[in-house]
């Protein structure tokens, strides 16, 4: 190429070149500051992004074990109320019992015991049917289950077994739904006080497995919390950029890009020199 050429400027085909790049890197640096991140697509890394984008399927996935554990503990915790509540009317029942069991009481009052006696036993019942979450209910008669998600891949779970605390049940043996005083005597109510302590026993069996399993889903969303805080943090580990280190740099792409724009201003006006050669 001639050095005094009109038709081709090789300075400034360089110039350009160089300011060209300075303006891709500005832009870069730019979508940086304004995504946040220095992997925002495929197109800035791959792989980089594709191994992010795992992570964050990973992530949303433990979304729905926190979900599916905190309707777990809430299942439970209803179950557990209605177990308490079921232990004190026992207690209640028993007083009912040992006072009518004493041979000193005329027939009317052992009569108005035996009613109470009846109306808690009843309340029983009312408080199993009404111990439902989420159309779920551990102490009825087959109650539900449960079995909470334990892993973004849906493979493991946490297993909370029902307890059934219905009249009449393996826990309530004795205390069915027709139980009262028998022939409303002194010692019928004597031998329905060996009856009520049992029940009270088993239910707090129960309700002390329902508790471990509660506090055993509460340890796992605990986990379950910190692991996605984990990944989070790692998925921004790769693709987040550094945004005070963004900030210098496009001051310096900016100031070269001035530099750039006069170096091309200094090339294009070389070629104005050719025409002095004319005059």
């Amino acid at each position: 190429m001639a050095l005094n050429s009109v038709n081709t400027n090789g300075r400034a085909m360089i110039a350009l070149q160089n300011l060209n790049a300075t303006g891709a890197e500005l832009a870069i640096s730019q979508n940086r500051i304004s995504t946040g991140r220095k992997v925002d697509s495929a197109k800035d890394n791959g792989s980089t992004w594709a191994i992010a984008q795992s992570m964050r399927a990973n992530s949303q996935s433990l979304n729905a074990v926190r979900d599916s554990l905190q309707r777990g503990q809430s299942t439970i915790d209803v179950a557990m109320a209605a177990a308490g509540s079921i232990s004190d009317l026992l207690i209640q029942m028993k007083e009912r019992a040992l006072a009518a069991s004493d041979t000193t009481l005329n027939t009317a009052s052992r009569l108005s015991l035996n009613e109470d006696f009846k109306a808690l036993r009843d309340q029983i019942a009312k408080t199993v049917t009404n111990a439902e979450f989420n159309g779920s209910n551990m102490i009825k008669t087959s109650g539900t289950s449960i079995y909470a998600l334990a892993d973004a891949a849906g493979t493991n779970k946490l297993t909370v077994s029902a307890q059934s605390l219905a009249l009449g049940s393996a826990n309530l043996t004795g205390i069915s739904s027709t139980a009262s005083f028998a022939t409303n005597t002194a010692s019928g109510a004597q031998s329905m006080i060996a009856t009520v302590n049992t029940a009270i026993g088993n239910v707090s069996k129960a309700l002390a497995k329902l508790g471990t399993g509660s506090k055993a889903l509460d340890m796992h969303l605990t986990f379950i919390n910190k692991l996605q805080d984990s990944i989070d943090n790692g998925i921004g580990n790769l693709v987040d950029a550094d945004l005070a280190k963004e900030s210098a740099k496009i001051q310096a792409l900016q100031t070269r890009q001035q530099l750039g724009v006069q170096a091309l201003a200094i090339a294009n006006s070389s070629t104005q020199i050719m025409l002095s050669l004319f005059k």
